[in-house]
């Protein structure tokens, strides 16, 4: 892995997402979980400018400060009130001339539709779980079960549930319906790849590198319609998956295996077009690594997979940071 440039002189700017929507604790961990990475940002030695993102107001939040002395690290998901507004932030801050950390404004709103991220990897040779989008409830065409129904336009695994995947195709249909309902939006069907899943995250732009796989087991779940990443296993700690699904650092395969998943998750990574970091989750079956997600802004928390992998590397989570400004 290439050893990084650190830029610990420079002046960071680190906003971050505060929904006045949010219940009590869910500001209070958004506002632990920033102090924690811009304590660890200043023990490096980074000024840091810790500022919450409350509203659409972005630029009156920054107009105190001039872009040519600040880099921003962009730890924002969106921007409060206004749904699928990732790409809405980076918008602002390209506009604002500010240097930030993490993908462009086109990337991020690139992989918000999974229907065009699915074409593009197929027209890159990317290997994909076959797919199929719908508008309708009737799922006409379709063939082949297990499968999973997603959302088309959301990402953090929201829609996702045991329910997501269907057995039968009464099961697609009603699922469909209920993506179109309460979504608002087409559904996504997938061929669903019963297998070992693995994360591959990557810092760099032209030639990024990879961090150590993680694997996420599922060894604990005899029911198929339980070995996958719901909702609930990223966001409800009481959960049966969120406490159950194991993190295991770093994955356990043999040398041809990792080095085929690391190029089959690089080229997907580039074929997004993410840039400085992102994170790919890919399913191996039959010796084939599918893509199943492309994500160009990862969590970034102290306790999540991207920064247990710099860790387990020997990064420090302030080092960890440090990296990631000075890539932009």
């Amino acid at each position: 892995m290439t050893e990084p440039g650190f830029a610990a002189a420079l002046p960071v700017l680190l906003i971050y997402n505060v929904d006045p929507s949010w219940a009590f604790h869910e500001r209070d961990e958004a506002v632990r979980e920033t102090h924690r990475l811009g304590s660890a940002l200043e023990e490096i030695g980074h000024p840091v400018t810790l500022i919450p993102i409350v509203d659409a107001n972005i630029a009156a939040e920054l107009d105190a400060f001039d872009p040519e002395d600040f880099i921003v690290l962009n730890w924002c998901e969106g921007i409060p009130g206004v749904s699928r507004s990732e790409a809405l932030v980076a918008e602002v801050l390209e506009s604002l001339g500010f240097v930030f950390t993490g993908s462009d404004s086109r990337a991020l709103a690139l992989s918000q539709d999974k229907q065009s991220v699915k074409a593009i990897l197929e027209g890159h040779s990317i290997p994909t779980p076959r797919w199929q989008v719908y508008e309708e409830t009737e799922g006409d065409g379709w063939e082949g079960y297990p499968a999973i129904v997603k959302p088309v336009y959301e990402h953090c695994s929201i829609g996702i549930s045991t329910d997501s995947v269907v057995m039968t195709r009464s099961e697609l249909q009603q699922r469909i319906a209920h993506v179109l309902d309460h979504y608002r939006q087409p559904a996504l069907v997938e061929d669903f790849i019963d297998g070992r899943e693995f994360r591959v995250s990557f810092w760099g732009s032209s030639a990024p590198d990879p961090l150590p796989v993680v694997e996420l087991a599922f060894s604990l779940f005899p029911d198929i319609r339980d070995r996958l990443c719901t909702y609930d296993s990223k966001f409800a700690p009481g959960s049966s998956h969120y406490q159950q699904i194991e993190t295991v650092l770093p994955a356990p395969l043999h040398e041809e295996a990792r080095r085929c998943l690391c190029e089959t998750a690089a080229a997907a990574y580039s074929a997004i077009g993410c840039r400085d970091y992102g994170r790919i989750d890919l399913r191996l079956r039959d010796g084939c690594f599918y893509v199943l997600d492309v994500n160009p802004n990862p969590d970034i928390c102290a306790d999540v997979s991207m920064a247990c992998a710099a860790e387990f590397a020997g990064y420090s989570y302030g080092a960890f940071g440090s990296f990631l400004v000075a890539l932009a």
